[in-house]
């Protein structure tokens, strides 16, 4: 018997999920498919539709069981679908007897608990990711913020961590069973440890992960929130090389009028303050970010004091959404900006992105690479960055290499000497 075929949309977090899926059910959803679906745009929810609906015409005799964020948040919607037979939330679809079914009556075609009311769970670790060569560890779920644009709280919950002794014993045991770099996911993980005895920061748990295994050869952290300034984060990033030099942030606007209307708790100056901190304590540091294109009322003047910021600032990577309306939002009921003009706006801060990431890429020529080999002849930096090899590397190995040169973004990487 096989895994399930799991399709997944959306977040780090969600592809994590997804390998929790597959391992824990395993045979026992032979002929299954599961569609992990994300929340984060409408577009997304679109995709997920589209992918149901093909699911089915390929696949006539399997069973779907749509999960996720805006299987969440609007499950009705998808047990209305013809080609759904079951619709589960986040907490149930990590349970493989939920997940199926098992004990609920025949009628019951969607199993969706509050999630809004969940305070405790958190941390479904696993050891696994085979034919992956990095693992994923998740040590946060949900989020006590409150954006004005944003619906995942809704799906994912009050944030709560995972004990440092439990993620300690993960990494150790993905370590064992040869990973060489961990990243360790949440959905705020910048807030990490508020509601654990003690209050622990993401900062004194990085340093202590990196203290009890130190077999571990990578660590890299998930999407941080700019607002917190974690004082154990910036010693780490400073005394600690296994700490991959690669922060991504979630940043979302780059205006102070806009970032308020968003009710983000950073403004230009505080994410600049933090990035010139973090870039202090290690000056090789790259940064990425998330950024929301067209946000309601984003005037040309606003747009354009963003993009000029966001290039003061000297990113490398950015990951560019067009601002897509959530119903229920506060965001909603604010005078929108056209669709075009969002479209518009994305495509100039990706073209702005395609630049930063070859500036930073034509850099490194001359330089020393460590790449985490994850295909043949492929792989990532310690920068985040795409390297190709002219030579064979064993996958999960970390080979060093020289940068010889650059193209279609990504480095292109010979034997080092």
């Amino acid at each position: 018997m096989s895994a399930p075929t799991v399709l997944t949309f959306g977040c780090r977090l969600n592809a994590f999920e997804s390998e929790v899926i597959r391992e824990r059910a395993g045979g026992r959803l032979d002929g299954t498919i599961v569609v992990n679906t994300c929340a984060v745009t409408a577009e997304a929810e679109r995709q997920a539709r589209q992918a149901i609906r093909r699911a089915r015409r390929e696949n006539p005799r399997a069973r779907i069981i749509v999960t996720g964020c805006a299987a969440q948040l609007d499950p009705a919607r998808f047990a209305a679908m013809p080609e759904v037979d079951r619709v589960v939330g986040n907490l149930e679809k990590l349970d493989p007897d939920r997940l199926l079914g098992i004990g609920a009556s025949a009628e019951a075609k969607i199993q969706v608990a509050d999630i809004m009311t969940v305070r405790t769970t958190a941390g479904h670790l696993i050891q696994g990711f085979d034919g992956r060569t990095r693992a994923f560890v998740e040590v946060q779920q949900g989020c006590d913020h409150r954006c004005t644009f944003c619906i995942i709280p809704f799906a994912r919950g009050a944030n709560r961590g995972v004990p440092v002794d439990s993620i300690i014993g993960h990494v150790r045991a993905l370590v064992g069973a040869g990973f060489a770099e961990v990243v360790l996911t949440g959905v705020d993980i910048a807030s990490y440890g508020r509601d654990l005895a003690g209050q622990p920061t993401l900062g004194d748990m990085v340093s202590r992960v990196l203290a009890s295994v130190p077999e571990l050869k990578r660590l890299r952290l998930s999407t941080l929130d700019p607002a917190v300034m974690d004082e154990a984060l910036f010693r780490a990033l400073a005394d600690e090389p296994r700490l991959m030099p690669h922060l991504h942030l979630s940043l979302q606007a780059f205006d102070d009028l806009i970032l308020k209307r968003m009710r983000r708790r950073h403004s230009q100056a505080a994410a600049a303050a933090f990035v010139a901190r973090a870039r202090a304590a290690r000056p090789d540091l790259v940064f990425g970010a998330d950024l929301i294109a067209g946000f309601p009322t984003e005037t040309d003047a606003m747009f354009e004091n963003a993009r000029r910021g966001i290039e003061e600032l000297g990113l490398t990577y950015l990951h560019v959404f067009p601002y897509s309306a959530r119903p229920g939002t506060p965001a909603e009921r604010m005078p929108q900006v056209a669709k075009a003009v969002r479209l518009q706006r994305a495509a100039a801060l990706r073209a702005l992105g395609d630049r930063l990431r070859d500036r930073f890429l034509r850099s490194r020529v001359g330089r020393s690479a460590e790449v985490l080999v994850e295909k043949n002849r492929s792989g990532l930096s310690e920068h985040y960055a795409a390297v190709r090899l002219d030579h064979d590397a064993p996958l999960g190995r970390i080979a060093k290499v020289r940068v010889a040169g650059v193209a279609d973004g990504a480095l292109y990487g010979t034997r080092s000497p």
